[in-house]
């Protein structure tokens, strides 16, 4: 264990740290007539085209529909088909009316292939029609601060009042990837589904190519329509980086993504903030046999910095300064708090180095009569 005078200090020093393997390429030529990458943690913007202009996101809309369902459905629900969700255009997963399956494989449908009658099922399962389930995607998509989206289906047919930014389905699926459930699906290449009334099962293949052109690729949807043109968000871990990559009315998506990710590789790395047993605070404790302990982190903190805002990232230590005994080894009394731009990016729990038991009676009795006589032999000796 280290002890940590200032957290504030670490940060500083960390400025001098060489910035291996970064290069100062210039920013990449797309096609996309609107794009973005961010750093999902973060939400730092690594490029950006167009990023706040107003377009159309065809089914790229339905990462929006994927978190509201996720937030507030019931995986378990047993969905069924009406005939209005089963006569929706577009693309499909062949659902059929009176049609019956889970909230989750219905979730899958809807990503991996794109199955608008499959939105609408959820839309209708959840709140009873698509223009009230829209206005919940609305609302949440405001509260993540995607402020400049407004949804007025689940699909992403055109429709004028149906739009979204870049910028916004950036923050959108970078929210998406606090839920490892999300996760987990927009990055499944494949996944067998039930075909009630059928002799065989639904096989999925995910359409986002990206997942076997791009290592790393962790997501997310595609979309087109002749109003949108072609429509990309995809996604990348490598190294502990997430990053999110947006294309819109793109010529060619797959490479402007491929572009961008690479890119914002370019100029990121992983900074060590905290690691596990940095000693935190130091607490004082009442009536215990040791008079303090210290605070440890119980993980490793490494954020992704780019090299011109070091600056801009702050800790801050949530613990009280004392505490009263007893106290045991490991116990969590506190948490450090990672901040970008004063948004929490990572924190760690803080816990007891070791364990402080109460003090005795006697112990506590001698310990009144000691600082009784260290009173009076300082003031009247």
């Amino acid at each position: 264990m280290r002890q940590l005078t200032s957290l504030g200090i670490l940060l500083v020093c960390l400025v001098f740290l060489p910035s291996v393997g970064l290069t100062a390429e210039h920013p990449p030529e797309v096609t996309a007539k609107a794009a973005i990458v961010i750093e999902a943690s973060t939400g730092k913007v690594l490029y950006e085209k167009n990023a706040e202009e107003r377009r159309y996101p065809a089914s790229t809309t339905k990462i929006m529909t994927l978190i509201t369902a996720l937030e507030y459905g019931k995986l378990d629900d047993i969905v069924t088909t009406s005939a209005n969700a089963a006569n929706t255009e577009g693309s499909s997963l062949w659902l059929s009316p009176g049609e019956q399956l889970k909230m989750l494989d219905m979730l899958y449908g809807v990503m991996l292939v794109s199955g608008n009658d499959a939105t609408v099922a959820i839309a209708e399962h959840i709140s009873g029609s698509v223009d009230k389930f829209a206005r919940l995607m609305t609302e949440k998509a405001h509260a993540i601060g995607a402020e400049n989206s407004n949804f007025t289906n689940t699909s992403g047919l055109p429709d004028e009042n149906h739009y979204t930014t870049a910028h916004d389905l950036a923050k959108i699926t970078a929210y998406g990837y606090k839920n490892p459930l999300f996760a987990q699906i927009v990055s499944t290449e494949h996944k067998v589904i039930p075909w009630p009334g059928k002799d065989h099962d639904r096989d999925l293949y995910n359409e986002n190519k990206m997942l076997w052109l791009y290592d790393g690729a962790n997501g997310v949807k595609t979309g087109y329509t002749d109003a949108a043109g072609r429509c990309l968000v995809s996604a990348a871990k490598k190294n502990g980086i997430q990053l999110v990559a947006v294309v819109l009315d793109s010529e060619y998506m797959w490479d402007d993504s491929i572009k961008l990710l690479d890119y914002g590789y370019t100029q990121l790395q992983q900074v060590p903030v905290i690691r596990h047993g940095d000693i935190l605070k130091t607490v004082k404790v009442n009536e215990g046999k040791t008079s303090d302990i210290k605070l440890v982190a119980t993980n490793d903190i490494t954020v992704p910095m780019a090299d011109n805002e070091r600056d801009k990232f702050t800790t801050v230590v949530d613990a009280p300064t004392k505490l009263d005994a007893p106290v045991t080894s490991g116990q969590k009394l506190g948490t450090v708090k990672v901040l970008y731009n004063n948004k929490e990016v990572a924190s760690s729990d803080l816990v007891a180095d070791r364990t402080v038991e109460r003090k005795t009676f006697f112990g506590m009795l001698w310990g009144s009569v000691w600082s009784f006589l260290t009173f009076v032999i300082r003031n009247f000796a």
